[in-house]
């Protein structure tokens, strides 16, 4: 928790320099450099995650200025991804200091020598510009390291330059940078898992200041009238992402871009709308991508023909938040099980509606809700005869859910399950893990960020079709999905 700033002392020197800073450019200083009541940073590291040509380089320029000739920081390492990017920090560093007689006299030189770029001033204190690799900045002890061009950062460049900080008191890592670019940002990738949990959980993260600029795109699941999440050829969305429009960046020649670059580019590289991987060991822990993506089938027609005269089971699953829900659907098909998902949608208060027109439509052996999960506030309404279904919900104990989890790995590793390859479903489980149920296990979201509903209502469907239920009366009918 902060008490106090450095940050405007930043702005201050900055202004100094002839550095003009813009208004969201001051309060990545503010919030980056705030003190505890110690004096040491209330956040040892700071993340700033913006897409390009937004200024982000004069919040280096001004931090590193300050560490210089206000903070009192021995060493400083400025890195990049490419060492050109570095030297133009190092250009406009110089210019700035040299534009400053009170800073300018306090330089003792500026190496230009390779391998020892940077400003050295008489007291000793100094800046090295590096480009990353994985020797770079090894043997050095840094008060604060200045990761720029952080969507490229991986492992070898971490375990080279951020243990530079950890022999000194009070010291500061500081991460720049766009939105992520798959396999390339692992870094971010972590930096960004860190801030979203303790978004949701509400409990901030004890070391990590994190900043960005972004905007939430529409996905397949939004209705089409979604207001929840933002459109990518909107001016509203360019604002939200870009708080440099009206001070470096244009309106119309911004919006321009996204017909030049196409869709995917302009969302990444304007809006902020990353790709961040997970670390290895978060992914398919429960069953592996390539055991589920062999199970794929796209026999539509046929799997419908054969619903036609098998019986159906549905079941409903819904986030803790109750932010998304998930109706699937299984039947017997070529000796083993077919599961797919019906339907997957922010919100819950389309369920009721959508599951009266399935259950007109299909006559499903049973309806499945587990009596301990968030769907169970519906089972109620399900079951009344005037506002839902009008038949028994069936409600697996605990046990029994212990049992159909069992009972769709063991169909998976078995090769006695098949799907549609469905996205939800694959999401469902590339965030899945396991939680001990007595002697066996369930589902459960490796992170509150991640949505298992689609999973949990599939594997639901496939243990109904077991289920002891009293049959439907009259034919199945034959509409497909």
């Amino acid at each position: 928790m902060s008490v106090s700033t450095a940050g405007q002392e930043a702005v201050s020197l900055a202004a100094k320099a002839g550095l003009s800073l813009d208004p969201w450019q001051q309060h990545v200083l503010r919030v980056g450099m705030g003190e505890k009541a110690d004096g040491d940073w209330s956040a040892p590291e700071v993340c700033v995650n913006i897409p390009r040509q937004n200024g982000k380089g004069a919040i280096i320029e001004a931090r590193v200025l300050w560490g210089l000739f206000v903070g009192g920081e021995q060493e400083i390492l400025v890195s990049a991804h490419e060492f050109k990017t570095a030297m133009n920090t190092m250009k406009r560093i110089e210019r700035l200091i040299r534009d400053c007689p009170d800073m300018h006299k306090r330089v003792k030189a500026y190496h230009k020598t390779v391998g020892r770029e940077g400003v050295e001033l008489h007291d000793g204190r100094h800046v090295l510009y590096v480009a990353r690799s994985r020797g770079s900045g090894r043997g050095f002890t840094a008060d604060c390291v200045i990761f720029d061009e952080c969507m490229i950062l991986g492992d070898d460049a971490m375990a080279a330059l951020a243990p530079t900080t950890d022999a000194v008191d009070n010291s500061q890592l500081w991460y720049l940078g766009s939105a992520g670019i798959g396999g390339l940002s692992q870094q971010m990738g972590r930096l960004r898992r860190r801030a979203v949990a303790a978004l949701e959980s509400g409990v901030p993260d004890p070391v990590l200041a994190y900043m960005e600029w972004s905007i939430d795109p529409h996905v397949d699941e939004c209705a089409q009238d979604c207001t929840d999440h933002d459109a990518i050829d909107s001016v509203a969305s360019l604002l939200k992402a870009n708080p440099a429009v009206g001070y470096r960046l244009q309106v119309e020649k911004s919006m321009h871009r996204r017909l030049t670059m196409g869709d995917a580019l302009y969302a990444r590289e304007r809006l902020g709308v990353g790709d961040y991987p997970s670390d290895e060991a978060d992914t398919w822990q429960v069953i592996s991508e390539e055991a589920w993506r062999a199970l794929a089938v796209g026999d539509v027609k046929e799997i419908a023909e054969a619903r036609a005269t098998a019986p159906v089971a549905l079941s409903i699953d819904m986030t803790p938040e109750r932010s998304h829900a998930a109706i699937c659907a299984a039947i017997r098909w070529r000796g083993g099980v077919h599961v797919t998902v019906v339907d997957h949608r922010p919100g819950t208060g389309w369920i009721v509606e959508r599951a009266k027109e399935l259950h007109a439509k299909w006559n499903p052996r049973c309806w499945v809700v587990d009596p301990a999960s968030p769907a169970a506030s519906l089972i109620a309404t399900l079951e009344d005869a005037e506002e839902g279904l009008g038949v028994e919900v069936v409600k697996p104990k605990a046990r029994e859910m212990a049992a159909a989890c069992g009972q769709f790995y063991d169909a998976v590793t078995t090769q006695a399950l098949t799907h549609f390859d469905d996205a939800p479903l694959a999401s469902a489980l590339a965030g899945a893990q396991k939680r001990d149920l007595g002697d066996a296990w369930a589902w459960a979201r490796r992170t509150v960020g991640v949505d298992i509903s689609p999973l949990v209502a599939a594997t639901e469907a496939a243990w109904g079709l077991g289920a002891e239920v009293e049959e439907p009366p009259g034919d199945i009918l034959s509409s497909v999905w």
